[in-house]
């Protein structure tokens, strides 16, 4: 899989390469030939005179430079690679990694394929966790830094001041290594309400919900109940468009949800039950519940509060662009500070955010390579311990580049279709 969509990605480079040429090359004649046949050969200079035709031709000089130069450093690399026998091939895919990743099942005979999958799935679970949190928490504090509220203004003002002029890096060891490292060992954790939180340096476990024999019924009847309160959310809808009375939108959606949800949870006979963390004798192995290693909480805890630094002061000047005569408009219908922010300054605000919010996330997913440094075993950091074991670093250094770029295509053009979607048509 890895093999092929090396392949895909240089193919669509040269595609890329070969589309900008021609292009080119088929504009410039089309110029020349537009004008000339619209003026007249003698209103015209020659085309070696012709200011926008020297410009084209200067476009195709450089392309057909940076191509020879991409030639010369693609030939000093591969008489680099023949001269020290080093294979290109991704034939090593299929041998043994010879490392062992945490809390994962692979062994070192397990396949290098597998420990790179399962290292960027690490890094995945990073970045679906941590860009909402950032996002929740730089909005919350973008609106503080404006609250009339002295001490919560300031208070907001003092976090982002001082953790936004602070390397990244340097965030994520001191909440490891400052906060994180320094929790009890498994063998004297902390338990916290009664033992089911369970705090060490080692590990993170806090309850989890199993099931029964009906847990299958049970999910089906949980996805129909989401269903339904789709259903009563657009039916809400036309209520408050064509009546103009309260929709109340999340109350019945919400309740008809957890309505459905506890009639079929007692008609089964309780398909689902808490399942506490629990540890061994000997204090070390945990069991049941959810379970997280420490490193990924110091990781996501220190990306999420350096990115939300960034965050609050995107959105606290989005919330500043939006006219001061759509707040006035709030206060004259009486509304109270939270509903002004919720129906007229936020919706506003977020269109003018969400742009640089785009490039915040794709900071925080190139950022979690810094995982390296406190031990958690995410993409950069597994690709890292394959070097130690002589594995080929031109090609995992390659899939490593390709993985990043990837994943950041992927929340660009998410994030640009949620931005079109959130701009206003003109007519």
């Amino acid at each position: 899989m890895i093999t092929f969509l090396l392949a895909a990605l240089a193919v669509a480079a040269v595609l890329t390469v070969i589309y900008v040429f021609g292009r080119l090359v088929y504009d410039g004649f089309q110029l020349a030939a537009s004008r000339r046949r619209d003026k007249g050969d003698t209103d015209l200079p020659p085309l070696w005179r012709d200011v926008q035709g020297i410009g084209i031709a200067a476009q195709i000089i450089f392309l057909i430079g940076l191509i020879v130069l991409i030639r010369y450093l693609w030939g000093n690399f591969t008489a680099r690679v023949d001269s020290v026998g080093q294979d290109l091939s991704f034939d090593f895919l299929d041998q043994p990694s010879g490392i062992t990743i945490a809390d994962n099942p692979l062994n070192p005979n397990n396949p290098v394929s597998d420990a790179i999958v399962a290292g960027f799935g690490n890094t995945i679970r990073v970045i679906l966790l941590g860009i909402p949190l950032a996002l929740i928490l730089g909005t919350l504090v973008g609106i503080a830094r404006l609250s009339t509220n002295w001490l919560l203004r300031k208070l907001a003002t003092g976090y982002v001041e001082f953790l936004r002029n602070i390397p990244v890096l340097v965030v994520i060891v001191f909440v490891w290594s400052g906060f994180l490292n320094g929790l009890p060992r498994s063998q004297e954790a902390l338990k916290p309400l009664g033992g089911w939180f369970i705090l060490s340096n080692n590990r993170f476990a806090f309850p989890s919900i199993k099931g029964d024999g009906n847990v299958g019924t049970y999910q089906l009847i949980l996805l129909a109940a989401l269903v339904v309160a789709a259903a009563v959310w657009w039916w809400r809808t036309r209520v408050f468009d064509s009546t103009g009375q309260p929709h109340r939108r999340v109350l019945w959606s919400v309740g008809t949800f957890l309505l459905i949800a506890v009639v079929a949870y007692f008609a089964l006979d309780g398909p689902v039950a808490t399942s506490k963390p629990m540890l061994d004798d000997r204090g070390r192995v945990f069991s049941d519940g959810i379970r997280m290693v420490m490193p990924f909480a110091a990781l996501v805890t220190a990306l999420v509060l350096y990115t939300g630094t960034h965050i609050s002061e995107i959105v606290r000047g989005s919330i500043q662009a939006v006219h001061q005569g759509q707040v006035e408009a709030g206060n004259a219908l009486a509304l109270s500070a939270f509903q002004r922010y919720r129906f007229v300054v936020l919706p506003q605000a977020m269109r003018i955010a969400f742009p640089p919010l785009i490039n915040q996330f794709l900071n925080f997913t190139k950022n979690s390579s810094l995982a390296i440094a406190i031990g958690y075993p995410e993409g950069t950091s597994v690709i890292n311990n394959l070097f130690g074991q002589s594995q080929p670093s031109s090609q995992l250094i390659l899939i490593l580049m390709l993985f990043y770029l990837t994943f950041s295509l992927i929340i660009s053009a998410i994030g640009n279709l949620i931005n079109r979607r959130l701009q206003i048509v003109g007519r």
